[in-house]
């Protein structure tokens, strides 16, 4: 989900691991521009396609550390890709955690651009019921509230559980 700290954690983690990290929102905007206006002009689908698309590059790549965008694995072929080419962690972080993050990173976030108040937690709440079922098939969820640092170790720990 958006602000459960996909990319700071990823960062973090990835040297624990001695693997690469890849933040597919920042491949993407490599590729695209940036992400609100592009998503304002083309859509979401295809927003969405480029995702897949860099995705399927990067899954098949030498291993890494890979922060999806939130909604990346709700489309079929993304999760199956997700959990077939490696180890595919949910960071879960409670509703009431997630909404003073979301509201500090403002309005570049482009499923939720112009909200505020009662409908922005509304559209989170949305967001985050619909992304559940596929956030669920992960191998390993860890709780991502606290510390980035902490949140890492916690997912470095389930991944040396997991191996043995």
């Amino acid at each position: 989900m958006m602000c459960c700290g996909k990319s700071t954690v990823g960062r973090l983690l990835a040297p624990r691991l001695g693997l690469p990290f890849i933040d597919l929102d920042r491949e993407i905007e490599a590729r695209v521009g940036p992400l609100l206006p592009f998503m304002q002009r083309e859509g979401e689908e295809a927003f969405r396609s480029v995702e897949s698309e860099l995705l399927a590059a990067f899954a098949v790549a030498p291993a890494s550390v890979i922060a999806t965008g939130g909604g990346t694995p709700i489309a079929p072929e993304n999760l199956a890709l997700l959990r077939s080419s490696g180890t595919m962690v949910w960071i879960d972080v409670a509703f009431e955690t997630l909404m003073p993050r979301i509201e500090r990173a403002g309005g570049d976030r482009p499923l939720l651009f112009g909200l505020k108040g009662d409908a922005l937690r509304e559209r989170v709440a949305d967001l985050l019921a619909q992304r559940t079922q596929a956030y669920s098939q992960a191998a390993v969820r860890v709780q991502g509230d606290g510390a980035a640092e902490e949140v890492a170790a916690r997912i470095a720990a389930a991944l040396r559980t997991q191996r043995k």
